[in-house]
């Protein structure tokens, strides 16, 4: 059997209903995303056990629930990340992450307690109280405790939600470099955009207990149907690598599939990998390629698709740049007078790039 996790649920929850039919990948970060409400926890629920649903779940080769058997939760090897920590107070950051832990066989561990604390960067942190430590640093703990319970699969349900901005901003790099790492799934529900964009490799967008969309991240961020829901966080992530640094500048070219931009320099070493954020605001178009501007990225696509925006003054336009897609919000005049159609060959003009890190 392939790796890969089937989630197909119908409950009802007074007026709220959830009637999802999911494939989603064995491997890799799937963000579930949504507004509040929207069913992103109920599903998370359903899968672990905790919310009683009709339905089938599969997750990689193992069977964990249909129409003739129900495995219950605590039988489920799977780990869950709440909103908040919930570590328990009358022990160590060690203890507390032990407490799986050693309750496994040696054998049934798949990660190495130095190795987990290396990625979540919590060695200083061993010998402390859950009192003494940051909201941040708790959450990386909690992390740590339930990787160490060698799950299938990792649930964490809008986990950064409970923190401050900085603290989001100290925990997402530790999160990226688990992306990077781990071997099992990680199913992650947020509300966030910025969240999806730095860890997401499939997307999962839920609205009113149903799926609008489900697929891989960088083709489902530029479908047309999406930023109407995304708002001004529309846009497209590409995966790049970093080709060349102008010192005098302070700028690294970025290299992906389709061309090369430029962009500040993260003080990152030439070749690593790292992903660009480009909104659609601030991509415009034009007929020809512009010289005497300050816009420093020009790129060469043709025109994909053109959709109605919220506004009707507005429109949406995906341009395909090479094998990557490119989003740019116009207005309806704009695309009149460049006689925009499908097929069209176009030049890109990104205003800015934003780099994750």
């Amino acid at each position: 059997m392939s790796k890969n996790i089937t989630a197909q649920f119908k409950t009802t929850l007074g007026a709220f209903t959830l009637d999802v039919n999911l494939q989603l990948p064995g491997k890799g970060v799937t963000a579930i995303f949504g507004q509040s409400g929207s069913g992103k926890s109920t599903l998370l629920r359903c899968m672990t056990g905790l919310q009683r649903a009709e339905g089938v779940l599969h997750v990689n080769d193992a069977l964990w629930q249909d129409a003739n058997s129900f495995i219950p939760v605590h039988q489920r090897p799977l780990a869950y990340v709440f909103q908040e920590a919930s570590l328990f107070a009358h022990l160590s950051v060690r203890r507390n992450m032990e407490y799986g832990y050693k309750r496994l066989a040696e054998h049934q561990r798949k990660l190495a307690f130095d190795q987990v604390v290396a990625w979540l960067g919590i060695g200083r942190l061993l010998d402390r109280a859950p009192d003494h430590l940051s909201g941040g640093e708790k959450q990386r703990v909690a992390i740590a405790r339930a990787l160490l319970t060698s799950p299938e699969i990792l649930l964490m349900d809008e986990p950064l939600s409970a923190l401050d901005q900085k603290s989001k901003n100290d925990i997402l790099p530790y999160l990226e470099q688990l992306h990077d790492e781990l071997s099992i799934p990680v199913l992650y529900v947020t509300h966030s955009a910025d969240e999806v964009a730095r860890l997401a490799d499939h997307i999962v967008y839920m609205d009113a207990g149903r799926v609008i969309t489900s697929g891989n991240m960088s083709e489902t961020l530029a479908r047309l149907d999406l930023p109407a829901y995304m708002g001004e966080e529309a846009g497209v992530i590409l995966e790049t690598v970093i080709a060349e640094r102008d010192t005098q500048w302070q700028l690294l070219r970025v290299e992906f599939t389709g061309g090369s931009l430029w962009v500040r320099d993260t003080g990152l070493a030439l070749g690593h990998k790292v992903r660009v954020r480009m909104l659609a605001r601030d991509v415009s178009l034009a007929l020809d390629k512009k010289t005497g501007t300050s816009i420093q990225n020009i790129l060469q696509g043709v025109v994909e698709e053109i959709a109605d925006d919220k506004h009707p003054g507005l429109a949406l336009v995906r341009v395909r740049v090479g094998e990557s897609p490119v989003l740019s919000r116009l207005t309806r005049r704009s695309v009149h007078e460049l006689q925009l159609s499908v097929g069209k060959a176009i030049w890109v003009q990104v205003k800015s790039v934003a780099v994750l890190e």
